[in-house]
């Protein structure tokens, strides 16, 4: 090769990377996550508050279980813990019992009493001591068996984990959900930010890093939208002599629908 070129041929070698890096990829637009709805205990279904195509925010109830003897658990241990008759009856029992030691000690001290009736004054005092203990003590149980029966109420309520839209519902009120894994109530999926999936030749690999811009454009809408690279696989696949590339795309409006296929250009 004349000398002249052999500069000019490697500069172009060089630089074919980032010309091959500006035109545009296939790629596939996936929800960010798919979450199936399932419920934590079994129970009949009183409501499921949402249907296919709804969109739903993070939090949001979905499905309600039949919950009486739940809430009557609660009401019952509500009661036990807001009872206080118990503590205060043991504290106005050592109130008196330790003015009655006071009384005897003093009594002592003029030989008016023996030393045993002191004694005796202030074994009551202990006494009155450890039963307002225990009182104590059985009024924190009542109020953390109130809490656990909230929370045992709170799991007949299902809630969104997630800002969404509903995929599928699977069951409907009057059917018996389970806790089994192979029967959810419905699918979600979030759907802001969306996945955007490209595929790169290996001869890309490190051109491409992450929170570099790319511009996505969907078959619908046929119109651009920026992103950011996310995601950049750190194998090559051998055999196909490609990596992968995840590209984060925001769809607060919901404009762009998840599944759907498109091109991607990456900006530098």
């Amino acid at each position: 090769m004349n000398r002249f070129f052999l500069p000019l041929a490697l500069a172009a070698l060089a630089a074919s990377p980032l010309a091959a890096l500006a035109q545009e990829f296939d790629c596939i637009i996936e929800a960010r996550q798919m979450v199936d709805i399932r419920s934590p205990v079994e129970g009949l279904i009183e409501k499921v508050a949402a249907e296919r195509g709804e969109a739903v925010k993070k939090g949001q109830v979905l499905v309600v279980l039949e919950s009486g003897p739940e809430r009557a658990a609660l009401a019952v241990a509500k009661q036990r813990a807001e009872g206080i008759g118990a503590v205060k009856s043991a504290e106005a029992k050592l109130d008196l019992a330790t003015k009655k030691e006071k009384r005897a000690e003093d009594l002592a001290r003029q030989n008016f009493i023996s030393t045993n009736a002191v004694e005796e004054a202030r074994t009551e005092r202990m006494l009155a001591e450890s039963e307002l203990k225990v009182a104590r003590e059985n009024q924190k149980m009542a109020e953390l068996e109130m809490s656990r029966a909230s929370e045992v109420l709170g799991m007949r309520t299902i809630r969104s984990p997630v800002t969404g839209v509903v995929v599928d519902r699977y069951l409907k009120a009057g059917e018996f959900a389970t806790s089994n894994v192979k029967d959810p109530i419905l699918r979600v999926a979030e759907i802001d930010p969306l996945n955007v999936e490209v595929i790169l030749p290996a001869s890309l690999y490190g051109h491409v890093q992450r929170g570099d811009r790319a511009e996505v454009t969907p078959e619908t809408p046929k119109q651009k939208f920026m992103a950011r690279v996310a995601v950049v696989d750190r194998v090559i696949n051998a055999a196909s002599g490609t990596f992968g590339v995840r590209v984060e795309l925001p769809n607060e409006k919901q404009l762009v629908p998840a599944g759907a296929k498109c091109r991607v250009r990456f900006v530098k």
